[in-house]
């Protein structure tokens, strides 16, 4: 089996279910797992975990993300996208100052209405199997960051923008809210995700490729290490006799560490290998306990 994540470019017309389903083709094992949906027609990075490295699906899904997108204005439609069936046309009066200046306006945190054309669930029914039968619920604002909104390029009605955001963000509902501020209405007309977490678009590989790699036997050149999604904290190593309390899944006492560096060890997480080198988990180390806690563990035996 693989354990690791793999940096996938999701293309066009795919769901992120989709890709996982021809990767388990691909891969021949059926644990995997997506890190965040996609919609069909957005494009771009989609870190996907295998193996034991699905423990870290959740945590990616958590990571800030990165969108170049493509906004229509003067054109409103019920998905929020060019998709969608249009509800509103007008024509387009605004500056590119002026929409400098509304970007720049949802910078920093937001309270955003997800669309009802969206994969949230209520009452155990995604929203967007409700707006297919004409039926519309109130949806609670969620709590959003911008953390950095750039105008790439206007040529009106269109214009291009990098956004920087929190998990959770509806890039759509971004587009849609910017042309309520202009007062012109606007739709997404194009999504390309481009970062996620250190997963870059330039890394990225498309399921035609994996599938080479995987004929020629080479794999794991894509695949990031599970450890490596830690690379930040220090590295621990265990001595044999404490082997059997990590298997485990137990906590340990930091003093039979043999390290020569204990005494600069600061609180926090660190890498947890066993004496043979191979990778067991994230652990805290709690200084006033002069304990090594569980965090999320991987067990690779």
């Amino acid at each position: 089996m693989i354990n690791g994540v793999i940096n996938i470019y999701k293309e066009k017309g795919f769901t992120s279910h989709d890709v996982v389903a021809k990767l388990r083709g691909i891969l021949h094992q059926k644990k995997i797992g997506h890190t965040g949906t996609l919609d069909p027609d957005a494009q771009g990075v989609l870190p996907v975990c295998l193996g034991r490295a699905t423990k870290l699906c959740d945590m990616l899904t958590d990571k800030s993300k990165i969108y170049e997108a493509e906004v229509l204005l003067g054109t409103v439609t019920d998905t929020q996208d060019s998709t969608g069936t249009v509800l509103s046309q007008q024509e387009v009066h605004v500056t590119e100052d002026e929409i400098r200046s509304v970007l720049a306006s949802f910078e920093g945190e937001q309270m955003q209405i997800p669309p009802m054309y969206s994969a949230l669930k209520v009452n155990g029914k995604r929203l967007y199997e409700l707006a297919r039968e004409g039926i519309e619920v109130e949806r609670k604002a969620r709590k959003v960051h911008f953390y950095e909104i750039t105008l790439l390029e206007v040529n009106l009605p269109r214009f291009k923008v990098r956004v920087h955001c929190s998990k959770g963000t509806y890039i759509r509902t971004l587009c849609y809210d910017v042309g309520e501020k202009l007062n012109c209405g606007a739709c997404m007309d194009s999504l390309l995700r481009t970062k996620v977490e250190r997963f870059c678009l330039a890394d990225s590989y498309k399921l035609g490729q994996v599938e080479e790699l995987m004929h020629a036997g080479r794999i794991m050149d894509a695949v990031t290490p599970i450890d490596q999604m830690f690379s930040e904290y220090a590295a621990v190593q265990v001595p044999a006799e404490l082997e059997r309390m990590i298997y485990n899944g137990n906590r340990f006492p930091a003093a039979l560490l043999k390290e020569e560096a204990a005494s600069s060890r600061t609180q926090g997480w660190y890498r947890v290998y066993d004496s043979g080198s191979r990778f067991q988990g994230i652990y805290e180390y709690r200084a006033e306990e002069d304990m090594f806690l569980p965090v999320k563990m991987f067990l690779e035996q």
